[in-house]
């Protein structure tokens, strides 16, 4: 048998700038709205004929910043405080193939003249300028299992915190950016063996650096600047 070299079909524009503040889960937000963007050579019509069909597709996409072959057997998902679970047991990047699977919802496919046809998706938790290998339709009677447990994962299913974000700052984002820099922050970006009290941390979404502290348990917007000039506080 022999090896095959995969090389990436389509690029995705997402609002998410940098990995911090990206959402751990695919539809976690679904609010996000991201485009794929194929390259030339799968610019064909024909290629995309009866995908319209579907409410939501799967990515297969590639982890861009982390180093080719980079593989640890034992990883701390950012829930669990510190404690390791065996990579397979987790959707961590450190891998031996670096791919990562989201599932998205496909709200339009859109005919551009520069790109041919984008498609819009929300719920994406990919990277900006992130490679996609392969695309396929999600058919919900055999993707979706409603009786499936979720391991450790299932204990912070639902974990939320409050979020302060004071409306002269929340002013200064587009509306149709709000909702979803909102849930994000409520989702918590930090992981939780990584939390310094007192420390502000910086989240680049979109063209806002967004500025934060956690005070008695809740997370503090302090200040709302634009990317191209913000200073990275972390």
């Amino acid at each position: 048998m022999h090896e095959k070299t995969i090389t990436p079909i389509a690029h995705i524009r997402s609002p998410y700038k940098e990995k911090f503040g990206i959402p751990r889960q695919s539809g976690l937000v679904p609010e996000a709205v991201a485009e794929i963007v194929f390259e030339p050579k799968y610019r064909n019509p024909d290629a995309l004929k009866g995908l319209a069909e579907f409410s939501h597709i799967w990515l297969i996409w590639g982890f861009s910043e982390v180093a080719d072959g980079v593989f640890r057997a034992s990883v701390k998902p950012p829930k669990l405080g510190g404690e390791k679970r065996g990579v397979f047991a987790t959707r961590s990047p450190y891998r031996p193939n670096g791919l990562g699977l989201s599932s998205v919802r496909l709200l339009e496919m859109k005919p551009d003249a520069k790109d041919g046809t984008v498609l819009v998706v929300s719920g994406a938790d990919l990277l900006d300028g992130t490679p996609i290998y392969d695309i396929k339709p999600y058919v919900p009677y055999s993707d979706m299992h409603p009786e499936a447990g979720g391991g450790f994962s299932d204990v912070h299913k639902t974990d939320r915190v409050g979020v302060h974000f004071p409306e002269p700052l929340l002013s200064k984002i587009k509306p149709e950016h709000r909702t979803a820099l909102q849930k994000i922050l409520e989702l918590d970006p930090r992981g939780s063996y990584e939390k310094k009290p007192e420390a502000v941390y910086g989240l680049h979404f979109a063209e806002y650096e967004v500025h934060f502290k956690e005070k008695d348990g809740i997370l503090c917007v302090t200040a709302v600047e634009q990317a191209e000039t913000a200073g990275k506080v972390k």
